[in-house]
């Protein structure tokens, strides 16, 4: 088998002979240090297809790491990389030219360079395993054919550096307007615009000892993400590190887990961590400038060229960009160009990243967030000395509190600048509650441990938490609040409670509108006189075979889209707030029609309304393509779990796709995992589907039955353990 050359730049002016041996030596003796480097790396693969990494070394490791996760699924940590680098449009073509170029604005490849030449030496040395164990990959896989990404450089990872799932922040901003302001046209043509309002999320629960079984902290790690987004995986050296959990593809530290000490779950958080300022701009000498404190200061200028492919030919695309102090121009408002201030990487974030992997208790993580670069997350921990804590948000900037830090800020005074960042301390936060359980659900921090034991929103900034509370958020207080003597089942069959608590809010509407305004002699009564019933019977919770369930979710589909605003500014309305103001002042013709039309929808395409949901709500994996295309013909599973904007704890979301009658999930529960913090480690995990995102895999489908019944596996911690579970064991390479 030919191995694909592993080649470096080196510029020397010698003849192309000398350079070609050269290069050849250099290849042999790079693949010989690599091959050296593989034998202090053990990668054990147990039952489930799971990675277990051992190295001498951190930097040993994450070369296993990489390694491993490229055997799983290595487009996925190639796609993560082009988008990143701001290179969709060379493979998707125009279609996301504006995305790319605002990648391009926000995060550059040559800060990040920057940051690697100056990283201290033993990030630098995690940096360059990363690339080493891609690289090595690749070398061994030549059947392997990236999209372009042949090389991977130890800087990438600083393009990308807290791990979350949608780590682009830009206050209000749309790609849509930057489109117009950098092309002129207000099509739609050239960018895909960014979902707000699809409530994905994530749910965390931490439970102190007085709660459990046991007397031992327990946590509950539940990411909502694309399916297939975040393999599981161990990853151990002998310098300390042992941790266990999801990793987002291509980067090299647990995002979601714990170690023997202590874990951690990330929800994401709506703390403004991004400001847009309206800049004045002026013309003067033919050039451009902005007004800042009374002063003309040079527009910076920046040309980005981006190639997107159109008929099998890369066409470049040139962009003549522009900066202030703030950060780039990315729209233009009231006649008032629009600059972007912001912290979408920082070499900081990535420490942080690392290091709270290695945390040995509470001290150690509290240290961590002193850091203060998490710019995307809201943590819930718990671990084996009994504590249990909440942070919302991290990374906050200091701002003038007179201000609405929600609208466009003035960009010609200094008076609105940050003032350096808010310790710790000073966010909102809530360490070891008298109630003894911390929830978050992508909602305000004010109910994160219940009504009468979380922070007061009277002691904070509005700036540091404009979360609005979410239907999933009152149904996780309303179990926690009830729950005594929690074990790993107990914890996880509270995090799997299917309660649809926006539906306990519309439903009542619907029924009373019914029967308050449609008389007998109505046509429509006969129409929906049954499926209001079954309506008004039903107990709220979703499952595999609730006609209910059908009828609610596809109703509320077609209603105000108010009721699914989940992301809002300082001094709007919720999600909760809005649905029961449109359920108190809703006419009849806001909420019968559409229900007579589901009804007439699904009699057309089945024949009968009395649809049960897990006829229609299904989960498919058919092949390993990030972009699946579903088909009804084709083998699936039906799921009773429905989308965590109806309240649903856990989360599938669902849509129909072209050609389709049924649904097909793609998002929501992926990785989940309950751990308990005693003198050992215990903890039961699940994934969506499997480990591997190869089809001709054992570990591409094998826990998608235990996902559609919400059954979890053992997690193998300890080594001893793992090697009585071994399907195989080797070295990189082998």
């Amino acid at each position: 088998m030919t191995k694909r050359p592993l080649l470096y730049c080196f510029y020397f002016y010698f003849p192309f002979f000398s350079i070609q041996l050269f290069s050849q030596e250099s290849n042999i003796k790079e693949i010989k240090r690599l091959q050296k480097l593989a034998q202090q790396v053990t990668i054990i693969r147990d039952s489930w297809g799971i990675a277990h990494v051992y190295g001498k070394t951190d930097a040993d490791a994450v070369f296993g790491m990489l390694y491993a996760q490229c055997e799983d699924d290595f487009k996925r940590i190639e796609m993560n990389y082009i988008e990143k680098l701001g290179r969709l449009s060379e493979i998707k073509g125009k279609s996301v030219l504006y995305n790319d170029l605002e990648i391009r604005l926000l995060i550059d490849p040559k800060e990040a360079k920057a940051d690697y030449k100056k990283a201290a030496p033993w990030l630098k040395k995690l940096l360059n395993s990363y690339a080493d164990g891609i690289n090595f990959y690749l070398h061994n896989h030549p059947e392997v054919r990236p999209a372009f990404l042949t090389h991977f450089e130890p800087w990438f990872p600083l393009l990308w550096t807290d791990g979350s799932i949608g780590a682009i922040s830009t206050a209000d901003l749309t790609t849509g307007e930057l489109k117009t302001f950098y092309s002129g046209n207000s099509d739609k043509v050239a960018y895909v615009e960014r979902e707000t309002e699809v409530q994905t999320g994530s749910n965390g629960f931490a439970l102190a000892p007085a709660k459990t079984a046991s007397g031992n902290a327990i946590l509950y790690i539940n990411p909502h993400t694309s399916f297939y987004f975040r393999p599981e995986i161990q990853v151990s050296s002998e310098e300390g590190l042992n941790a266990y959990g999801a990793v987002t593809w291509g980067q090299f530290f647990i995002y979601q887990g714990f170690n023997e000490n202590c874990g951690w779950m990330h929800t994401s958080s709506d703390v403004d961590v991004a400001d847009i300022y309206a800049e004045k701009i002026v013309t003067k000498n033919n050039k451009l400038f902005y007004e800042y404190d009374s002063k003309l200061l040079p527009v910076i200028e920046k040309q980005i060229t981006i190639n997107y492919l159109q008929d099998g030919k890369l066409i470049p695309k040139k962009f003549k960009t522009y900066f202030t102090n703030h950060g780039p121009i990315m729209a233009k408002r009231a006649g008032k160009w629009i600059s972007l201030k912001s912290n979408n990487r920082s070499m900081n974030s990535l420490i942080q990243s690392w290091v709270r992997t290695k945390s040995k208790g509470f001290e150690d993580y509290k240290k961590a967030m002193d850091l203060k670069a998490n710019t995307s997350n809201n943590t819930i921990y718990a671990d084996s000395k009994g504590n249990i804590a909440y942070w919302h948000g991290n990374f906050v900037p200091v701002r003038d509190s007179n201000l609405n830090w929600s609208k466009v800020i003035d960009g010609s005074t200094s008076k609105t600048e940050w003032q350096g960042l808010h310790d710790v301390s000073e966010t909102v936060h809530l360490y070891n509650p008298s109630n003894g359980w911390l929830q978050n659900c992508n909602a305000t921090p004010y109910s994160v441990a219940g009504a009468n034991n979380s922070p007061k929103e009277k002691d904070y900034r509005p700036y540091m938490a404009p979360d609005g509370e979410s239907f999933r958020g009152i149904n996780a207080v309303r179990l926690l609040s009830k729950g005594e003597k929690y074990t790993l089942d107990k914890v996880i069959a509270d995090g799997y409670d299917t309660k649809l608590s926006a539906f306990e809010v519309l439903i009542p509407s619907l029924v009373s509108s019914f029967e308050k305004n449609v008389s007998l002699e109505d046509s429509l009564y006969s129409d929906l006189l049954e499926p209001i019933t079954t309506l008004k019977n039903w107990d709220y919770y979703s499952n595999e075979n609730s006609v209910a369930t059908t009828l609610a979710i596809e109703w509320a589909s077609k209603l105000d889209p108010i009721i699914r605003k989940t992301h809002i500014n300082e001094g709007e309305l919720d999600q909760v707030e809005n649905t029961q103001n449109f359920a108190r002042k809703a006419s009849p013709e806001e909420l019968l029609p559409q229900l007579q039309i589901v009804v007439n929808e699904l009699k057309t395409k089945f024949g009968t309304w009395q649809i049960p949901w897990g006829d229609i709500n299904r989960f498919q994996r058919i092949s390993g393509e990030i972009d699946l295309a579903c088909n009804d013909t084709l083998e699936s599973l039906p799921i009773g779990y429905a989308s965590a904007l109806w309240g649903s704890l856990p989360s599938f979301v669902s849509t129909y796709q072209k050609d389709t009658k049924k649904r097909y999930g793609y998002n929501g529960n992926s990785f989940v995992c309950a751990v308990e913090f005693g003198p050992k480690v215990k903890a039961k995990s699940l994934l969506a589907g499997g480990n591997s995102g190869d089809s001709k895999s054992n570990h591409f489908y094998d826990q998608a039955e235990m996902y559609r019944k919400g059954q979890f596996k053992d997690v193998l911690f300890y080594k001893e353990d793992i090697q009585k579970e071994a399907e195989r064991t080797y070295h990189p390479g082998e």
